[in-house]
Formats: C-alpha cells, structure tokens, sequence
C-alpha cells in the first residue's frame, strides 16, 4: 500500500514506459466515482497510458489525435467494439480544446486525464478548467532541466521535427507545469523512471495517497532522463545525452515564465551553453 516515491508502483503492458503500474496504483488508492478517461496525443493507440484501464477496468474513454490515419488505426482495432471508446480526429489548441471538451458531454470531473502532444502542452493545459480530472498526467521534456520555467513558444501548427530537426525542443519544463498545476489546485505526486510523464492530484485527495510525495524544490531526479532520441538533419539518430541536448538546440526559442512573465528567449540565453 505504501510506497517511497511514484515510479515503485510501475510496470508496463501498454504505456510506452512505467505508467501502466503508476494509474493503476493511483486509481486503487482513491475514489473515483467517474470512471472515463480522456487521452490527447494517442497515435495508433498500440503504446498508450489508457488502453491499460480500457481492457482490464473496462472504464470508457475518449481518445483525441490530430492525425486522421491513426485514429482510423484504431478504428480497426477490436478495442473499438469490445469496450466503449470514442475516437476523434481533432488537432487541439488552447482556443479550442475548452468548446471541444463541450461537445463529449464529460462530467464536471473525470477520472483520468493523459496530454502528451510533443508541442504546446502548457498552453493546452492552461487553458483547461481546474477541477476536469482526478488524476492529470502531461508528458515534459527533461532536456529543459530541473530549475527553470520554460515552455515552446504558442504555435498553432507547432511540428516538433519542424521546430528543430533534433526532435529535442518540444513540450515544457517540469517546473513549468508544477507551477501551472499548483494554480489549478493540483499538486505533483512523482513522475516514471523514463522522466517524460508527471502525475498530478487533486489538492482535496492528496491525502488519501499512502506516499512520500516529491520535494519540489529539488526536482533533478525527475530530469536525469536516459532517452536518447535525438535526430540529425538527415533524421538519423544521434543518441546525444545531457549537455550535448541542450546544445544542439541552443538556438531554439523558448518562452521564458519565470516570474509570472511570458518572456522569448533564446535557449543559450537561458543555460548558457
């Protein structure tokens, strides 16, 4: 039942990474009396952070992604008949995502709630109401670190390869969306091993978690990420790793919201690198 820090609980039968085991803890450890979940950024759905609940709690779902040809993937799959799964081909923005969530007809708050779109998550996620879930779960990008607030700057059409061929500046930092999050009323509970997905609580259930939750002040051993994805020009891989990241993409621009400001800034303004 207790557990010393989030990424004990994982294990993995969909997720990409650990997070299969962290919902499931999560979810055994509080009430949730609406058992629907919302996941943007889905692919073709093979690799997620619902299918899990799908299958083996038969809760219902609504899936989100902006290309047509992986939404018409899962169209195919027998998940779409054996359980009830909506599938919507929809490309989010913070302008739109709040009419759309309308137009489901969700309760005012869901059990779970996944947004990992590799772009303009904070932006996204800003815009969201408060109290949409119980469990929130956004995907960062440990590349920006553990001290600053930064985010990609508010693209419509944001494209991670398109922004830079290196795949590596997309998404926030983590202190970025703690600090978001913490205004919603939701408080960061941990992150998986990988150091891409963090979990939020609601503040009122907290409480309920038998857990040592994470010290916010020191938050470097949730950006010690291994993933070594990085692209050359040509789209080969080039597995750089810590520093040599923040480099390749030192002349990417980033928002800067340190200090409730939204300032552009180069990132080698910002990491001296």
């Amino acid at each position: 039942k207790f557990i010393k820090n989030l990424s004990d609980a994982e294990f993995s039968v969909f997720s990409q990474w650990g997070d299969d085991g962290i919902i499931n803890w999560l979810i055994n450890s509080l009430p949730i009396k609406n058992k629907i979940f919302v996941e943007i950024g889905t692919e073709d759905y093979k690799e997620s952070n619902t299918r899990f609940v799908l299958k083996y709690r038969n809760w219902s779902g609504h899936l989100i992604d902006s290309n047509l040809e992986q939404i018409k993937k899962i169209s195919e799959q027998s998940v779409k008949w054996k359980y009830d799964l909506n599938t919507h081909n929809f490309k989010i923005n913070k302008d739109n995502i709040n009419k759309f969530f309308k137009k489901l007809k969700l309760p005012k708050e869901i059990g779970l709630m996944s947004l990992d779109i590799d772009g303009i998550d904070y932006w996204v996620m800003k815009a969201l109401p408060d109290n949409l879930s119980k469990i929130v779960i956004t995907e960062y990008n440990a590349t920006f670190g553990a001290h600053l607030e930064v985010t990609v700057p508010n693209l419509n059409n944001f494209n991670r390869t398109n922004y830079h061929y290196s795949n590596l500046c997309y998404g926030m930092s983590l202190r970025a969306i703690i600090n978001l999050m913490k205004r919603k009323n939701f408080i960061f509970v941990g992150a998986n091993k990988a150091c891409n997905n963090a979990f939020f609580i609601n503040k009122r259930e907290v409480e309920k978690l038998d857990i040592d939750l994470p010290d916010v002040n020191n938050l470097e051993q949730y950006t010690q990420s291994h993933i070594l994805e990085s692209r050359s020009n040509s789209g080969d891989l080039t597995f750089l790793s810590d520093k040599q990241k923040l480099k390749e993409i030192s002349d990417c621009e980033v928002i800067n919201l340190s200090d409730g400001q939204e300032k552009q800034c180069l990132i080698k303004e910002l990491f001296k690198v």
